[in-house]
């Protein structure tokens, strides 16, 4: 069986638009890795354009892209997520969402205009953006006490371990990603400073 050790997905968020009939269509393309991850975009994106009409999406994750869902916000069957789909798909993108939002003009246009529609805004916003191949790596929450974080942190920045999120409450939480051959000794000795709960979240 072949290892899949890359992957192509968006570095950062891009924006696509596509107009037709008064129609407004604006393409937002962006990395994700899972569906929660995916509710926080699309709440986000509905929140700084609430007088649209439709926020239509689709994403695709896991390294085999067999993990995908389509969602049309009452546009006709078929004629919003299935081709949003589609561009993630002729781009062989992976742990990536893109959403597009509809302004109506006031002119229906159909099923195959939107159809188009839908897709030339997806289309725009990957094109927007840049595709970039990243290594698969392992990835971890690590949850500890203040007192611990300047120990881990300097343990984290010597061993050149990037931080994807942190979160700064009651207890510290960092997620991090582990290159797949460093990770047997990065975790050990992560674990030997006791006050560190860690927790997998999976590999991509």
């Amino acid at each position: 069986m072949e290892i899949i050790d890359t992957y192509k997905t968006i570095k950062a968020q891009s924006e696509g638009t596509y107009k037709e009939k008064g129609s407004k269509f604006i393409g937002y393309a962006v990395a994700c890795y899972d569906e929660e991850e995916a509710k926080s975009y699309l709440n986000e994106w509905r929140k700084a354009h609430h007088q649209a009409r439709h926020l239509c999406y689709a994403y695709r994750f896991g390294l085999n892209k067999d993990v995908y869902r389509v969602n049309d916000d009452g546009e006709p069957s078929n004629s919003a997520g299935a081709p949003i789909l589609g561009q993630i798909q002729s781009a062989d993108l992976t742990n990536v969402l893109i959403g597009v939002i509809r302004y109506f003009g006031g002119t229906k246009l159909g099923v195959g205009g939107l159809v188009q529609a839908y897709k030339t805004a997806a289309k725009d916003a990957i094109q927007a953006g840049e595709i970039i191949e990243k290594k698969v790596w392992k990835h971890f929450q690590l949850q500890f006490d203040y007192e611990t974080m300047p120990n881990l942190m300097f343990f984290l920045k010597s061993k050149q371990i990037e931080i994807e999120k942190q979160i700064f409450e009651s207890d510290c939480i960092l997620k991090i990603g582990i290159e797949l051959e460093q990770e047997q000794e990065i975790i050990a000795q992560i674990e030997n400073l006791n006050t560190v709960q860690i927790t997998e979240l999976g590999i991509y």
